[in-house]
């Protein structure tokens, strides 16, 4: 039995890979990518001492914590761009386990931000640089989720 066009652009089912797809995976990958050089590569270390030359490139270093703004913001692009039903992920069950998991993922952050407040903190990477804008995280994975909740039929 071979699969005709028209099955393959079925709304239900809908083609695995789109433009939309593939825009919102490498917003994804890129704000991931994005934080991860920041803090590996050119982040300075806080508790260094003598403290170093930030890494390059020079723009990145003078950007501080507004990296992980950049990053961060990548990543709830790419997630809000994928929750059109163009995407697997804004179709029948990928709604669902994607609101699930933005819900989930928003809970974690700023419940493991609240136990690790204090002595620990700065033992966590990208938590110990963000502070209190952990929260802002934490509620932007949940508005994500919101985003999502909307096109669960």
């Amino acid at each position: 039995m071979s699969r005709s066009k028209s099955d393959f652009l079925d709304p239900q089912r809908g083609p695995i890979l789109s433009v939309r797809s593939v825009v919102a995976l490498v917003l994804v990958v890129l704000g991931i990518a994005w934080m991860a050089y920041y803090y590996v590569v050119v982040r300075v270390d806080p508790t260094a001492f003598p403290a170093p030359k930030p890494g390059n490139p020079a723009f990145m270093a003078d950007l501080e914590n507004w990296n992980y703004l950049i990053g961060f913001g990548l990543l709830m692009v790419g997630l809000f761009v994928a929750a059109h039903p163009s995407t697997p992920l804004g179709r029948n069950r990928g709604v669902v386990v994607t609101m699930l998991t933005c819900f989930l993922v928003g809970l974690v952050w700023i419940c493991t931000y609240y136990v690790l407040t204090g002595q620990h903190l700065d033992k966590v990477p990208v938590f110990n640089d963000l502070g209190q804008y952990n929260l802002m995280v934490g509620i932007a994975f949940m508005a994500v989720g919101f985003a999502y909740a909307t096109r669960w039929e």
